[in-house]
């Protein structure tokens, strides 16, 4: 295997300091291969394809559940009988009594690595500064009621204006991302006076009847729920490995813009056809993670202008200097009409999301379009503005990037090494290790599990998304020596489960 050398990009036409951070890693298919995956190959035993997160059923769960200290387990007894069930979060793996830095501490004394975190803890558990700053505002001021103001709200809104990119000047903040995601969809209805929206397959949104409408994924749109938004149409989703136009690449092409032309014209065509969508709504980099191609979110920049579509960034899990740049669409060099804000935003304390748009946007003044109890609590918004002071601060993002690189290095080591790797894809402390069957190209669930398990065991937590990939989102503030453990950890379960 030889690296793709930054020369090849510039002779593509392409910025190498753009895309020189993702590093690919693909098993070359055979000839005649199938180049997409079926629609059940990710498929759960009892229920809709994988998605977010791993299972919470199976003889592995069972095996898992069964090793609990007795203290764990009366924790993990009373939980099921107090909280409605759901896919993806109950029954939990185990009870936490500790959370501090990179590591949650179970009930049983067991301590773990967390590259988890549901992507909200950039700084980390408890971090001082914070709780500290906290602990004052609880003081100070710890509530003030909708239709008043604070100083720290304020200025909260001010330093998100200043850290996203220029253009994006007005601000309004939820409790949580898939509330923040349905104002964005307000907005854009209201400034366009359209309804529709253009979203892609496999995307994730939040859980709210817009955002999941809007999203992707089978688990959050379809069954029992009833039906959803009208005019959210959609797309094949963004990606190389399993480009569903049959222009994937292998680990030793280039990754050029040729990846992503055919969907980029799908997405034009419909805008078009359509001429009535009131917003594109996108993860610029997909948390399983996926990149888009090089130039692909460019042109639809260009086909939003051309038709005047409005262009909704979600960064939820992206954002905040998680994958080496302070907002994942600063790779791509495109500014959206809207942003969207959230997880990581309250420090891994405090829920907080937020909406930040072009000033044209302000249209609802006659409305309320986020008229949340909490939309100017000054406890969310000291949480908000004092991790936006630790990240610049403690120089979190260039970190993300230093060892994001190391990350990357070591997935693709492992990729050597283990032929059930079939693509290795992130940027900075995102990253993503796909793990295939024997044809190099069909995922394997069942593998991914096995290697979940012998991580956990170990002393690592991550998630495992859309079935076969194990996703690794470590706090940015992990030392070079907890990421190297981590990687050992995955290395040996890899081999275990490999046998």
């Amino acid at each position: 295997m030889r690296a793709v050398q930054s020369s090849e990009f510039s002779a593509n036409g392409l910025d190498p300091a753009l895309f020189f951070s993702v590093v690919y890693i693909r098993a070359r298919p055979a000839a005649g291969e199938e180049t997409t995956m079926g629609a059940d190959e990710t498929r759960g035993p009892d229920g809709p394809a994988q998605s977010e997160s791993d299972t919470n059923t199976g003889g592995l769960r069972g095996a898992w559940a069964a090793g609990r200290s007795v203290v764990d387990r009366a924790v993990l007894d009373r939980d099921s009988r107090s909280y409605l069930r759901q896919a993806v979060s109950t029954p939990c793996l185990t009870s936490i009594v500790g959370a501090e830095g990179v590591h949650l501490i179970g009930a049983d004394g067991a301590r773990y690595l967390d590259f988890h975190g549901n992507s909200a803890h950039q700084i980390g558990y408890g971090h001082p500064r914070l709780v500290d700053a906290l602990t004052r505002q609880l003081r100070e001021l710890p509530f003030v009621p909708r239709r008043f103001t604070s100083e720290i709200s304020v200025s909260f809104a001010e330093k998100l204006v200043e850290v996203t990119p220029a253009g994006l000047d007005r601000v309004l903040l939820t409790t949580g991302g898939s509330d923040a995601i349905e104002v964005a969809l307000k907005l854009a209805r209201a400034a366009t006076g359209r309804f529709k929206t253009l979203s892609f397959w496999e995307s994730f949104h939040g859980a709210g009847f817009g955002a999941a409408s809007v999203g992707g994924e089978q688990l959050f749109r379809t069954g029992p729920i009833g039906p959803l938004l009208t005019g959210a149409e959609h797309v094949p989703p963004i990606g190389c490995f399993r480009d569903r136009f049959g222009a994937g690449h292998r680990f030793d092409e280039p990754h050029t813009a040729d990846c992503g032309r055919s969907l980029a014209e799908l997405v034009d065509y419909t805008l078009r056809v359509q001429g009535d969508v009131a917003a594109v709504i996108a993860e610029p980099m997909r948390a399983v993670p996926e990149m888009a191609a090089p130039g692909f979110w460019q042109a639809v920049r260009r086909s939003c202008d051309a038709t005047g579509t409005l262009l909704i960034f979600d960064e939820i899990p992206t954002g905040l200097g998680r994958t080496g740049r302070m907002f994942s669409s600063e790779h791509e060099g495109v500014t959206p009409d809207i942003l969207v804000l959230g997880k990581g935003l309250g420090g891994g304390v405090v829920p907080v999301a937020a909406v930040v748009a072009r000033e044209e946007l302000d249209v609802g003044e006659a409305w309320a379009f986020g008229h949340y109890t909490h939309e100017k609590n000054p406890l969310m918004a000291r949480a908000g503005l004092t991790t936006l002071q630790i990240i610049e601060d403690e120089g979190l993002v260039a970190r993300s990037a230093e060892l994001g690189a190391i990350a990357l290095a070591r997935s693709a080591a492992l990729a050597e090494r283990f032929g059930a790797i079939g693509d290795v894809r992130g940027r900075g402390l995102m990253v993503g290790i796909e793990l295939v069957r024997d044809d190099g190209r069909t995922a394997d669930p069942a593998l991914a599990e096995a290697v979940l398990y012998g991580c956990l065991r170990r002393g690592l937590s991550f998630k495992t998304t859309m079935g076969n990939v194990l996703t690794l989102t470590p706090p940015l503030v992990v030392s070079e020596a907890e990421l190297d453990e981590a990687f050992n950890i995955v290395e040996a379960s890899l081999a275990e489960a490999i046998g």
